[in-house]
């Protein structure tokens, strides 16, 4: 699946939002350390991440090569500054229907407008893959991230009270959404 817009930010700046490519294996792998590194509220601590920048490399030309997946960079000025995409849940006929999103940014380039075009962009991804639903998951902590898959019109359809157990907070509850495309 290929994909690139040009997205114009708060701040005047532009944002390409592009496939992730062979290429882009050490940017990948650098974004995902640092922005795991910078909140609490993603699924792994940046030393759990056990790939290197060459597996990130094959991550990428896989899912650049895939039909229904797709991993996105966000870049500005030359540096990747986020990533996102999607993923199937599954290849058996029940569930094959359903795609899950995941999504993470610089804490430096929070607040511009790029979670909801990258939000948008995986939401649009999901549709011409053809899956049915588009879910995920949040921590009930992260307000700004609610609002923003609300306001595409993801739906809560449960919470677990101990989704994640963090090392700085105890127990944080996972807010289960959903998104039917």
């Amino acid at each position: 699946m290929k994909y690139k817009k040009c997205v114009l930010l708060k701040d005047g700046r532009t944002c390409i939002l592009r496939n992730g490519m062979e290429q882009d294996g050490k940017a990948l792998l650098d974004v995902f350390t640092l922005t795991h590194k910078q909140t609490d509220y993603l699924l792994s601590y940046p030393e759990e991440h056990s790939m290197t920048a060459e597996q990130e490399a094959q991550f990428l030309k896989e899912r650049t090569e895939c039909d229904d997946e797709i991993e996105l960079l966000a870049e500005i000025d030359g540096i990747v500054v986020g990533s996102a995409g999607i993923g199937c849940v599954g290849r058996k006929e029940k569930i094959r229907h359903r795609a899950r999103f995941g999504i993470s940014i610089d804490r430096a380039y929070w607040g511009l407008g790029i979670g909801r075009a990258m939000t948008l962009a995986c939401i649009a991804c999901a549709k011409e893959a053809g899956y049915a639903q588009l879910e995920l998951e949040a921590v009930a902590e992260n307000a700004a991230a609610l609002a923003l898959y609300r306001s595409v019109g993801f739906v809560e359809y449960g919470r677990n009270p101990r989704g994640f157990r963090s090392r700085l907070t105890g127990w944080q509850e996972l807010v289960l959404m959903r998104l039917e495309l």
